[in-house]
């Protein structure tokens, strides 16, 4: 689904909605595809790892070094945004930093925190016990556990 919404958003956005194509909201639209890319990266991963049985998670370093570089860009993102939008605030600016705000929030679901409750069962999970850590944090957890308990040179 994460890959179907870059064109979709984009379509709505930039055509439908007609916001301009400047250099601030593309800047806050690629942050924001790159983290549904990332999302889309990690359906497509576990699917594969519960296809493979329980075998580690594909693709498991791209996750690490995402999670390690994403706040670098999405920092540097806002920060350009921000200051576009404080200076010249605007359709030129203002929708660049609104995708920068939700891609920070797309990392923290994807990397963090769970914060979309999109089925039933994820909506009781939220009433009975609050916020959870996202799956792939689960994943990235338990695969450190897995790698720190085997012998070295395994």
């Amino acid at each position: 689904m994460e890959l179907v919404n870059i064109p979709l958003q984009a379509g709505l956005w930039f055509g439908l909605v007609d916001l301009p194509l400047t250099a601030v909201n593309l800047v806050g639209f690629s942050v924001f595809a790159l983290l549904l890319v990332q999302g889309a990266g990690y359906w497509a991963a576990k699917l594969s790892q519960l296809r493979g049985r329980g075998r580690g998670l594909p693709g498991e370093r791209a996750f690490r070094a995402a999670l390690a570089v994403n706040p670098i860009l999405l920092a540097a993102a806002l920060a350009v945004t921000g200051h576009a939008t404080a200076t010249d605030p605007g359709r030129d600016t203002w929708p660049g930093l609104a995708f920068a705000a939700f891609a920070v929030l797309e990392h923290i679901n994807y990397f963090h925190t769970q914060l979309m409750h999109d089925t039933f069962a994820d909506l009781r999970q939220l009433r009975s016990a609050g916020l959870r850590r996202s799956h792939l944090a689960r994943d990235l957890r338990r695969a450190r556990r897995t790698s720190s308990q085997r012998p070295p040179g395994t």
